[in-house]
């Protein structure tokens, strides 16, 4: 307030950005935007420490100059944002805006809120033993009740579209909005004076720019279809496809359709057959047990968790992962690589001697494990990780060489123990399935536990013997599935077993 008959307040503008993604950028083009446009600016920012090199506030105010001029005076600018007191929130990330309400910055009465709903997960989300990643339709809806109004859309997809950084886009979609008394023309001009990427920067700005737009519109109505079964690309892919439409509820096909593409790929089309014969007698224990009723809870787990079973880590399927053409492509597109540019990837790599012993003929690793001898004359061999260069010839032929020994999977050690650990499972599940269907399904949902490679993996599957165990102990109860649910969870919410074991004791069971 400048005096006491003119009630002028600066407009408040917190851009929240990680580390990378232009935030300082965006601020920056922000600040001249006004000035140009005849406002007093400042800018100031505050760094974070929550991933990457930390997520930053960059805090703006902005006044009419010609009302500073009006009262005489200059107005006095705030250096950080309070909550309750921000116009506008840009954030360059869901979970961001997720942040920013949390801290109080975006109100219903007064705050507008522009943000990218795409996701960067946080270390925490990777490094989870089950799905770690916080839910972005709680952040979806919270925005909707939060917020005075919402520009909401993937803008990263947008940048990535036009070769440019997000923090353009963000730009684009905060001048589409109308949110701030500057013109169209103040953007851009800001932009062409920029040197650095002027041209796709322009793009992605009108880019952000439109979709702002859109998302500022009416509404509008879509079509819901039914989903449809793709048509395969080979005949024995299609003819997996034929069975499986015909064994499956269409139900069970939204899950069934993508685990045969991921096992078919894995391995072979035999692998794909395998999969729908193991499927098979569920589903029609399932029928029996009402499974139509139930949503096909039962069957619909079982293909979940089989499909990522059967596709286990080995060293084939990390060395065919590495050496895939569209994992270069992902790289390259990640760093923003322009065209000819060379970029060099390295990939460490640390196999244990079980994980070797592992891709042996199944008789030949087995007898190397059990041999102190032979384990500590290979050990030399493995002890330390190397990295190999999968952009130079020698690192990718020699991985792209042990993956084609993929093919030999079945002969090895580690697919005759996945392959009778899978069989014991769906016994199980089957067995469960006969005491009460809700037990049926937990057990289904166990496998959850399994994945990874090497340390990982053998955490993963002692947790999953640890359930099991208890599973032994607990079938008859009628608290059976609220017991191994609780389990699991506890198991996924620690990878060493520590709060796995604690739950075990505290329920006066036995464990591993």
């Amino acid at each position: 307030m400048l005096s006491n008959t003119v009630q002028v307040k600066p407009i408040t503008v917190a851009v929240l950005a990680l580390g990378g993604q232009g935030g300082g950028t965006l601020a920056t083009w922000l600040l001249e935007v006004a000035e140009h446009s005849g406002y007093l600016a400042q800018g100031t920012s505050v760094a974070g420490v929550a991933q990457r090199t930390g997520a930053t506030i960059y805090y703006i105010e902005v006044f009419p100059e010609a009302a500073a001029k009006a009262a005489g005076k200059d107005p006095v600018l705030a250096l950080m944002p309070v909550p309750g007191n921000v116009d506008v929130v840009v954030a360059a990330e869901l979970m961001e805006a997720g942040r920013a309400m949390m801290r109080g910055f975006v109100t219903p009465d007064r705050t507008a809120l522009v943000a990218s709903t795409h996701r960067i997960y946080a270390i925490g989300e990777k490094t989870a033993m089950g799905d770690g990643r916080a839910p972005s339709a709680d952040v979806l809806e919270a925005a909707g009740v939060r917020a005075r109004t919402t520009i909401m859309f993937d803008m990263e997809e947008l940048a990535r579209k036009n070769g440019s950084i997000i923090s353009a886009v963000l730009l684009g979609a905060v001048a589409g909005s109308g949110l701030l008394p500057f013109p169209r023309e103040a953007y851009e001009k800001v932009l062409a004076a920029d040197a650095r990427a002027k041209e796709t920067n322009l793009k992605a700005f009108i880019a952000g720019y439109d979709g702002a737009v859109r998302a500022a519109g009416p509404e509008t109505a879509v079509a819901v279809t039914a989903p449809s079964v793709p048509r395969a690309a080979s005949p024995a892919g299609q003819a997996l496809l034929d069975r499986a439409s015909a064994l499956c509820p269409p139900e069970v096909m939204e899950i069934v359709v993508p685990g045969l593409r991921k096992v078919v790929d894995y391995q072979d089309s035999a692998c794909g057959a395998l999969y729908l014969d193991r499927l098979e007698p569920v589903l029609a224990f399932d029928r029996q047990l009402g499974g139509a009723r139930l949503g096909w809870g039962l069957t619909r787990e079982c293909a979940r968790y089989l499909a990522l079973w059967m596709a286990f880590e080995d060293v084939f399927r990390v060395a065919d992962l590495k050496t895939r053409g569209a994992r270069f492509t992902r790289v390259r597109e990640e760093v923003r690589a322009a065209p000819g540019q060379i970029v060099g990837v390295s990939e460490f790599m640390h196999p244990r001697v079980e994980e070797i012993c592992d891709a042996l003929p199944a008789s030949l690793g087995a007898y190397i494990l059990a041999s102190p001898r032979l384990r500590g004359i290979m050990g030399r061999f493995f002890h330390h990780g190397r990295r190999v260069s999968t952009t130079r010839l020698s690192g990718f032929v020699m991985l792209y060489t042990l993956a084609r020994f993929g093919r030999f999977r079945r002969k090895s050690l580690r697919f005759k123990t996945e392959n009778a650990r899978i069989e014991a499972w769906l016994s199980t599940v089957l067995e469960a399935g006969g005491w009460s269907y809700d037990l049926g399904v937990e057990v289904a949902c166990c496998p959850r536990l399994v994945k990874g490679y090497g340390d990982t993996h053998a955490r993963g599957w002692r947790n999953f013997q640890a359930v099991m165990g208890v599973y032994t102990q607990v079938r008859g109860r009628p608290d059976a599935p609220k017991v191994i649910r609780m389990l699991r969870d506890a198991a996924l919410g620690d990878e060493e077993g520590r709060a796995l074991n604690a739950a075990i004791g505290g329920l006066g069971l036995s464990g591993p």
